[in-house]
């Protein structure tokens, strides 16, 4: 800056300053993202019983669209009609199939069963990567996966007011397959594309393909206000802003870091469900939760190693 004399000795204390703010920040941001997206599955808990699940995540999905929709607009001539079909079949395995599921699993036990599968996606990628693309999985991804399937069992063997979740532990299980599927299917046919029109273009394609499914098993019951709001913040904001924040973040501090927001997910849908639904913590689930997530610390090592 003008009037600063060079030759003196740097002092570091201004230039730390603004590195620590903004690690803070990040920190913070990362903390947001968790909470939003941990809240997903309170709202998908809230909604899904009177909605039901294809309802509940056609609305989700229109929702979403919707707040993403000027990323789209902006890259609107490179999505020809071919590429727009690639794109509905992977919006099929990548939002559709594992949202249904998820929605679901919510009808039928606790938020926190949900949100603790969910955070295997990050171990499905890598496995589906290895099986099919010929990705390498060293000891310690493979100790990752080991603990991570280890801790589905677990979580599926648990029970909460006295009946099983194991159906909504396979539903949660399957949908992060589905995803780990989705992540390679984008990484590999869309990556040269803007992320921002791609997600959009994504819940589109999703949402035109549920809508006939979903009117026809629209309730007939009228729905609440409460369920509505739920409906209305989960397509918003855990599906259409939390993307924004989440490729926003992406860009400043790369995909590796971004990802650690796996690990505040489950933290956040407990918290959620505890405080708001007076929904408990159980031993199953917090075992579980231990085994997944630290398998998926062991895969994240490796992948930034």
């Amino acid at each position: 800056m003008s009037g600063t004399d060079t030759s003196a000795a740097p002092a570091p204390a201004p230039a730390a300053a603004p590195e620590a703010e903004g690690t803070s920040r990040i920190t913070l941001e990362l903390l947001g993202l968790g909470a939003i997206w941990g809240g997903s599955f309170l709202f998908m808990r809230v909604a899904a019983g009177e909605f039901g699940a294809l309802p509940l995540v056609e609305a989700r999905l229109a929702l979403g669209a919707l707040v993403l929709l000027p990323f789209l607009w902006r890259a609107r001539a490179r999505f020809s009609v071919r590429l727009w079909l690639r794109i509905a079949g992977i919006a099929a395995v990548n939002s559709v199939i594992p949202f249904a599921l998820f929605a679901w699993g919510a009808e039928r036990a606790p938020a926190g069963i949900g949100a603790i599968t969910n955070a295997l996606t990050v171990m499905f990628t890598t496995l589906v990567a290895y099986a099919f693309y010929g990705e390498q999985i060293g000891p310690r991804r493979l100790l990752g996966l080991l603990a991570g399937f280890v801790g589905v069992v677990v979580l599926a063997s648990g029970r909460t007011a006295g009946t099983s979740v194991w159906p909504a532990a396979l539903a949660g299980t399957l949908a992060s397959l589905c995803y780990g599927v989705g992540i390679n299917l984008v990484r590999r046919y869309l990556t040269d594309l803007p992320s921002g029109a791609v997600a959009a273009a994504n819940l589109v394609a999703g949402s035109v393909l549920l809508a006939p499914l979903a009117l026809a098993s629209w309730p007939a019951a009228p729905i609440s206000l409460r369920s509505w709001i739920s409906a209305v913040l989960l397509g918003t904001l855990c599906t259409g802003a939390a993307f924004v924040f989440y490729y926003r973040l992406i860009a400043r501090i790369g995909a590796a870091r971004t990802s650690t927001v796996t690990y505040l997910i489950p933290l956040f849908a407990v918290i959620w469900a505890w405080l708001l639904l007076g929904e408990p913590l159980t031993l199953s689930m917090a075992l579980a939760g231990i085994l997944i997530l630290s398998g998926v610390g062991l895969s994240q090592r490796r992948a930034r190693a």
